[in-house]
Formats: C-alpha cells, structure tokens, sequence
C-alpha cells in the first residue's frame, strides 16, 4: 500500500464528520479504519477490506441507511413504494401460473417447491431495483432510533409512508394482473392462493407473517454485509425461497395475492382481505423489529462496549 503525503489526505464530507462526532458511532474498528485511512490510500484499502465486513462496518451501514429513508423527502418515499408494490405482482402472476398448472399435474409438495422456486423472483427485481418494500424498513429504519441518531416519530411517518405505497401499489398491480389473466391464465391458481391466506385463524397467521418478517429483515440484513454483486441476489433469493418453501404470509406480496383474489372471485370478503393484511403486516413489524434489528444491535454493541472495557 502507498503512504500519502500529508497533503493529500482527504477530508471527509460534513454528513460523516457529524456522525463521527456522535458518542456511539466511535466504533474500535472505526477508529482503525480512521487511522488506516490517514496513511494509506483509500482506493486500495476498500478493495482488500470489503473482501469481508466486519459487524462494526455492517451495522454503521444500516444505520446510516435507515437515516438516509428516515431523512427522505415523503413524496419520494412513497413514489418509491408504490413501484415495490406494483413490481411484487410478478411474484403473485409467477406463483399463481405455476399453482395452477401444478393443481392438475401433480402431488401436493411437487406444488409446493415450484412455488417455492418462482417466489423470490419479484422480491429480487423489487429489492436490486432500489425501491422501499415495507418488509426492509421493519429492520433497516429501526437501527439508527435504536442508535438515538433517529426519531421514533420519524420511523412512524417512514412506515406509514411505505405501507400505504405498498398496498396502493398492490391494488394497482393486483387490477393489472385480472385485466390481464386472458393471457397469464392463472385463475385457479389465484384463487386457491388467496383461500391459503384467509383459512387460517389470525394467531397462526400472526406467527407466519412474524417468521416471514424476520427472514426479510434478515435478507436486508445480508444485502448489506455483502458485496454488490451476485451475492446479494443469492442473498435475497435464500430468503424468500424460505419463505415460499414454508408458505409463510408476507403482508405485501400477499396483499397482491388477496387483492387479486377478491377482485377475480366472489369467494373472498371485503372483511377477510382487511383481517389478513393487518395481521401480517403486524407479524412482520415484530418479526423484523425484534428479531432482527433489536437482536444484531444489541450483541453488536455488547461485543464493542466490552472491547472498550
């Protein structure tokens, strides 16, 4: 590595030296990397560095991530969420062809794991595409509110923002996905998704949508801990095949799912649709907020106040 003369030092923007200043962000291996950057050049550091990132790094990420959205103006965050919500139709038209053709193929778990291999796609283009999908920000916006760099009544307002861009977005792409089912032909298997998400009794579907929620999180999780590349779709990818594998409920690629049901037959209520959104919608919070962004702050923070001691 090349030594820098004093004089080519880089200063870094205003954003990071406020950060810096904050008590908790002095990190032990963000001091280090403070000094490695004093001396050598960055350019060549990154490249070793990144190979693999440490949790002091990952969890600086996610709270400078969630301040990002946290600080976003509104009508970009909910423009951005309602493309997450149209995009998550290709999930439901993707899972739906494929019910359909496995209900007059085959058993029931050859069904099940083509399902589950066609599930992740639409989370894949939402997530690489750069859009808000609520599921994310259970974890991602939470971090710097735990980090006291953020406000709970701003984390409220972010969530809000997304979830109504979300389920307007659904309703968008749910209407798309009827007008054109002439073509997909996936009917039957619309409906049956949409009897899967209603037959159930609202603490059942509470703990699917929990477990759902935390492996989401957890993905975002591993998109940040990663490289830009490959990595983060076989990321993405892992998770949400999980997630289709166990059929658990995800409250916005389900919100298409039962809006296109409702919209495609008479079998469904108004009260079932209602009833099913809220209570995934809840389980994912808890399943994203506890499981994931309270659990890998705590034993972060934990592991760098020890080492300060």
């Amino acid at each position: 590595m090349a030594k820098l003369p004093d004089e080519h030092v880089r200063e870094k923007p205003a954003r990071e030296e406020s950060r810096a200043d904050h008590p908790e962000s002095q990190t032990e291996r963000k001091v280090e990397r403070e000094e490695e950057d004093k001396e050598y050049l960055p350019v060549i550091l990154k490249r070793s560095d990144e190979a693999v990132r440490h949790p002091d790094d990952i969890l600086e990420n996610a709270i400078n991530e969630g301040l990002e959205q946290l600080e976003r103006p509104p009508l970009s965050l909910f423009l951005s969420a309602m493309a997450a919500g149209l995009i998550l139709g290709f999930t439901a038209m993707a899972v739906a062809v494929v019910q359909s053709h496995a209900m007059a193929m085959g058993p029931e778990y050859f069904a099940r794991l083509a399902i589950a291999l066609v599930y992740p796609l639409g989370f894949i283009l939402c997530i690489m595409s750069g859009t808000q999908l609520f599921t994310e920000h259970t974890a991602t916006a939470v971090y710097p509110v735990l980090d006291q760099r953020g406000k709970v009544i701003d984390l409220l307002r972010l969530w809000v923002l997304i979830i109504a861009g979300n389920l307007i977005g659904a309703v968008l792409s749910s209407g798309l996905l009827v007008l054109g089912d002439e073509v997909v032909h996936a009917r039957k298997g619309y409906i049956e998704i949409g009897l899967h998400l209603v037959n159930f009794g609202s603490g059942s579907l509470f703990t699917s949508a929990l477990l759902a929620g935390w492996l989401m999180a957890l993905g975002a999780w591993l998109v940040m801990a990663t490289q830009p590349t490959l990595s983060q779709m076989v990321s993405i990818y892992i998770v949400t095949f999980i997630i289709g594998l166990g059929e658990l409920h995800h409250s916005i690629a389900g919100s298409v799912e039962i809006f296109t049901a409702y919209f495609i037959s008479d079998q469904f209520s108004l009260g079932q649709v209602c009833r099913f959104i809220g209570v995934a919608i809840l389980g994912n919070m808890v399943g994203g907020s506890i499981f994931v962004a309270l659990l890998n702050y705590a034993h972060i923070r934990q592991t760098q106040i020890k080492k300060q001691d």
